[in-house]
Protein backbone atom coordinates (compact mmCIF):
# COMPACT_ATOMS: atom_id res chain seq x y z
CA UNK A 1 0.00 0.00 0.00
CA UNK A 2 1.47 3.32 -1.05
CA UNK A 3 1.73 6.34 1.11
CA UNK A 4 -1.44 8.19 -0.62
CA UNK A 5 -3.61 5.28 -0.24
CA UNK A 6 -2.79 5.06 3.85
CA UNK A 7 -4.19 8.53 4.23
CA UNK A 8 -6.78 7.68 1.92
CA UNK A 9 -7.85 4.95 4.39
CA UNK A 10 -6.90 6.76 7.19
CA UNK A 11 -9.01 9.48 6.33
CA UNK A 12 -12.11 6.96 5.75
CA UNK A 13 -11.74 5.81 9.15
CA UNK A 14 -11.56 8.74 10.67
CA UNK A 15 -14.49 10.13 8.26
CA UNK A 16 -13.00 13.49 7.17
CA UNK A 17 -12.05 14.62 3.41
CA UNK A 18 -8.92 15.15 2.10
CA UNK A 19 -9.48 18.57 1.21
CA UNK A 20 -10.87 19.33 5.28
CA UNK A 21 -7.23 17.08 6.36
CA UNK A 22 -5.59 19.86 3.71
CA UNK A 23 -6.84 22.36 5.52
CA UNK A 24 -6.10 21.07 9.08
CA UNK A 25 -2.50 20.55 7.95
CA UNK A 26 -2.39 23.97 6.94
CA UNK A 27 -1.84 23.29 2.86
CA UNK A 28 -4.19 24.18 0.03
CA UNK A 29 -6.37 21.54 -1.91
CA UNK A 30 -4.62 21.66 -4.38
CA UNK A 31 -1.05 21.41 -3.23
CA UNK A 32 -2.61 18.43 -0.93
CA UNK A 33 -3.42 16.40 -4.16
CA UNK A 34 -0.47 16.82 -5.69
CA UNK A 35 1.64 15.72 -3.26
CA UNK A 36 -0.62 12.55 -2.36
CA UNK A 37 -0.73 12.05 -5.95
CA UNK A 38 2.98 12.21 -6.46
CA UNK A 39 4.04 9.86 -3.48
CA UNK A 40 6.06 13.45 -2.28
CA UNK A 41 4.78 13.81 1.97
CA UNK A 42 7.15 14.92 3.69
CA UNK A 43 8.26 13.20 7.46
CA UNK A 44 7.18 16.04 9.02
CA UNK A 45 3.49 15.95 7.25
CA UNK A 46 3.40 12.51 8.00
CA UNK A 47 3.30 14.05 11.80
CA UNK A 48 1.22 16.78 11.22
CA UNK A 49 -1.76 14.00 9.62
CA UNK A 50 -1.32 11.79 12.73
CA UNK A 51 -1.48 15.03 15.27
CA UNK A 52 -4.49 16.74 13.65
CA UNK A 53 -6.18 12.96 13.60
CA UNK A 54 -5.31 12.09 17.02
CA UNK A 55 -3.60 8.67 15.59
CA UNK A 56 0.34 7.44 16.30
CA UNK A 57 2.33 7.60 13.92
CA UNK A 58 5.34 5.07 13.51
CA UNK A 59 7.80 4.54 10.82
CA UNK A 60 10.06 2.22 11.47
CA UNK A 61 13.19 -0.25 10.30
CA UNK A 62 12.74 -3.84 11.37
CA UNK A 63 16.53 -5.67 11.46
CA UNK A 64 16.98 -9.40 10.82
CA UNK A 65 17.32 -9.84 14.48
CA UNK A 66 14.24 -8.51 15.31
CA UNK A 67 15.47 -5.59 16.60
CA UNK A 68 13.07 -2.38 15.52
CA UNK A 69 14.43 1.09 14.69
CA UNK A 70 11.67 3.22 14.62
CA UNK A 71 10.30 6.80 15.42
CA UNK A 72 7.13 5.92 17.51
CA UNK A 73 5.93 9.65 17.58
CA UNK A 74 2.42 10.32 19.51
Amino acid sequence: MTTSELVKQLCKEKHISLSELARRIGQSRQNFYKKLNRETLTFEELKQIADVLDVKFKQSFILSDGTEISTGIK
